[in-house]
């Protein structure tokens, strides 16, 4: 995928190995995604969208702070 923009994921979830284990389980690269960030709640998350504007977002339902409706 060289020379081809990356679409950007943004992980949203409050535990710590499911943040990591999708990071690394899936070959983002492989598919023509990058990881532009990740955070542990929604509240942080909602921040990090407005500035990066990714166009994949992985959240998790149940976090604290704010949830991932």
């Amino acid at each position: 995928m060289s020379g081809v923009k990356k679409l950007k994921v943004l992980i949203i979830d409050d535990e710590y190995f499911i943040r990591e284990g999708l990071r690394t389980i899936i070959d983002w690269n492989k598919y023509g995604f990058e990881i532009c960030g990740d955070t542990d709640n929604g509240k942080d998350g909602l921040e990090i969208v407005r500035q990066l504007m990714p166009d994949l977002i992985i959240v998790d339902i149940k976090m604290p702070v704010m949830d991932g409706f």
